[in-house]
């Protein structure tokens, strides 16, 4: 009995491995999206060189300008979304399979690499996903034809509640890192109190 109990729970611990199918797929979506941002990059520089040719009109060079502008903007949020498949799949890897090394030990490696939790996971690709609304957002603006008073005040609504939104979520870094910094400062207090015990 105490063999299969070990064998069934070996089994079950081993069974997070399966995590790097989504770790490795999502790996490799995100180096797509990169592959297809680098990609629109290239194609925009090279439209963007004809943009000073003396022999375009003004009408062509508005149109270049505007379009030139839309496409950064995908280009802007498709590597938003890279950069959310990238923190996705490295997430799952510290939280199911093992932590990271080289990321907890070097100094130049991003803090928003480093995961710890499955909550701390959801709130950073929460934040890129924020961006990544915000972004889409624009590009919808650019594209948008004000028709009546009624379309401005849909816009400006949206761009109210996108300050919002971003404010909550920097309210509540805030919050947390003020709830940790008080949780170091009440771990200190009671070794403060013991050293000065043993002084006296």
């Amino acid at each position: 009995m105490r063999f299969f109990e070990e064998f069934f729970e070996g089994s079950l611990w081993n069974s997070r491995f399966v995590i790097l199918a989504a770790v490795i797929g999502s790996l490799l979506a995100g180096f797509a999206i990169f592959y297809m941002a680098t990609v629109d990059v290239i194609q925009l520089v090279s439209h963007v060189i004809h943009y000073g040719d003396p022999d375009m009109t003004e009408e062509a060079r508005k149109a270049l300008h505007d379009s030139s502008v839309t496409h950064i903007v995908e280009v802007v949020d498709g590597y938003l979304l890279a950069t959310v498949m990238l923190i996705f799949s490295l997430g799952l890897y510290e939280l199911f399979i093992s932590d990271i090394d080289q990321a907890h030990g070097s100094k130049a490696s991003s803090k928003i690499l480093v995961i710890s939790s499955l909550d701390d996971l959801k709130s950073r690709l929460a934040k890129v996903v924020i961006m990544i609304m915000i972004v889409t957002l624009f590009e919808q603006a650019l594209n948008m034809h004000m028709q009546s008073p009624l379309d401005l005040l849909y816009l400006g609504g949206s761009i109210a509640l996108i300050a919002l939104a971003l404010y909550w979520s920097h309210k509540a870094d805030a919050g947390g890192h003020s709830d940790h910094t008080h949780e170091e400062h009440d771990d200190e207090e009671p070794a403060a109190d013991h050293e000065e015990k043993a002084h006296h």
